[in-house]
């Protein structure tokens, strides 16, 4: 799984250098390959079984992966978060990057997007604002104002 920080590598570049998309698509590819067969031979790449780095790296491959995959993730990540062994925010960004993929509005509010329209980056939409921050504590993501600061200033 660590070999998903080279793409993840080519992707933060910081304007020094253009990233090669073709380069990218061959690194994400072979690496979602490797993370479905490591999904299906142990489940969830948990920190227990590969280390912190190692689970928050795969969650990074997962966002970035076809919908085929993530739906793969979320199941096995679902199951590993119910037995304690994954982490519950895992299930949250993924979750949210499903609803955007399916332009529906997410649950947890962790996903942000440049809809072209002179605003920026802007959080896309949620399901029941009014208690969007009781779902965001519950699996151990901060207030909303507090992630909607960092994305702002990210971005």
């Amino acid at each position: 799984m660590a070999e998903s920080r080279y793409a993840q590598g080519f992707r933060e570049y910081g304007g020094k250098v253009s990233p090669d998309p073709e380069l990218i698509d061959i690194v994400d590819a072979d690496n979602s390959a490797a993370l479905r067969r490591i999904m299906s031979e142990h489940g969830w790449p948990a920190p227990s079984l590969v280390g912190e780095q190692a689970s928050d790296a795969a969650l990074l491959l997962t966002l970035r992966s076809q919908p085929d995959v993530q739906i793969q993730a979320l199941g096995v990540i679902g199951d590993a978060v119910g037995r304690g062994e994954a982490n519950p925010q895992h299930l949250a960004y993924l979750t949210d990057r499903i609803l955007l993929r399916l332009e529906t509005p997410q649950l947890y509010g962790t996903h942000y997007v440049d809809r072209h329209d002179g605003r920026g980056f802007t959080r896309w939409d949620v399901i029941d604002p009014d208690t969007l921050n009781t779902r965001r504590a519950e699996v151990g993501l901060g207030p909303l104002a507090d992630y909607d600061t960092a994305a702002r200033t990210h971005n």
